[in-house]
C-alpha cells in the first residue's frame, strides 16, 4: 500500500485555466494563460524528475530537501519560466537583483540592481505570514503550495503528490510589511513580513486557487 501511494504521490496534477481568476488584476502584460503555462511546466518537471527518483528508489525531491530549499527551487524555476510565456517580462539579469522579474526593455541588458518596477516571486507552503529581506515597495506574487517534507515518514504523513493551492499577487507599499527585528543572541535572518494590510490586498487579487482538496 505505501509503494502504491509512493507511486502516486510522483505524479503531480495540472492545474486548469478554470481555476485562475479573469478578473485579476496582473503586471506588465502578465495574463492568466502565461502564468497557467508556467506552473504546469512545473508539474512536468517535478513529476519528471520524482518518477525517475522512484525507479531508482531515491527519495522524492520534496522529502530529500530542506523545505526552504524546496521553496526557493519552485520560486527560481517561475521566474526561469513566466518570461517563456509572457514576451513582456524577463528575468532580471543582475546576480540577486530586486525584483525577479522586470518589463522587458527598459533596463540595460535587462538587467538592474535594484529597482521599484517588476514582479518579486516567492514560493511558500503557508496561506499567510509571507516574509522578504526587507520592507519593499514592489508587486509581489507568491506560490502557494502543498507537498510533503523530510520527516513526513517518521510522522505517519502519508506520501501524496505536490499540488498548488493558491497564487496571491498584489502591489505592496512599504507600509503593507512590519520589520521584524532580532535579539543580539538569534542568528536568525533579519526580515520583513507581510502585515494585514498587505496581505488583504493579495488574497483579495487571487490569481489561482486549488479546487481540489486542502491538506
Amino acid at each position: 500500500m505505501k509503494s502504491s501511494l509512493e507511486q502516486s504521490a510522483c505524479h503531480p496534477q495540472p492545474v486548469a485555466i478554470e481555476s485562475f481568476n479573469p478578473a485579476a488584476s496582473m503586471p506588465y502584460g502578465l495574463t492568466i494563460e502565461h502564468l497557467c503555462g508556467a506552473m504546469n511546466e512545473f508539474i512536468d518537471f517535478i513529476g519528471f524528475i520524482n518518477q525517475q527518483l522512484h525507479d531508482r528508489r531515491i527519495p522524492r525531491l520534496e522529502t530529500m530537501l530542506m523545505p526552504a530549499t524546496f521553496s526557493s527551487i519552485i520560486g527560481e524555476f517561475m521566474v526561469s519560466t513566466i518570461p517563456k510565456h509572457c514576451p513582456t517580462i524577463v528575468k532580471n539579469g543582475y546576480h540577486n537583483g530586486h525584483p525577479d522579474l522586470v518589463p522587458k526593455g527598459i533596463f540595460p541588458n535587462d538587467t538592474v540592481q535594484y529597482t521599484q518596477e517588476g514582479i518579486e516571486v516567492k514560493g511558500s507552503r503557508y496561506p499567510r505570514g509571507w516574509q522578504g529581506h526587507n520592507p519593499e515597495s514592489v508587486w509581489l506574487m507568491v506560490f502557494y503550495f502543498a507537498s510533503n517534507r523530510p520527516g513526513d515518514k517518521e510522522k505517519g504523513i502519508q506520501p501524496f503528490p505536490f499540488h498548488y493551492l493558491g497564487v496571491f499577487g498584489a502591489r505592496l507599499e512599504k507600509t503593507d510589511w512590519t520589520f521584524s527585528g532580532r535579539s543580539t543572541a538569534s542568528r536568525r535572518t533579519i526580515t520583513a513580513a507581510i502585515n494585514p494590510s498587505g496581505y488583504g490586498k493579495m488574497v483579495s487579487n487571487w490569481l489561482y486557487r486549488s479546487s481540489g482538496p486542502k491538506l
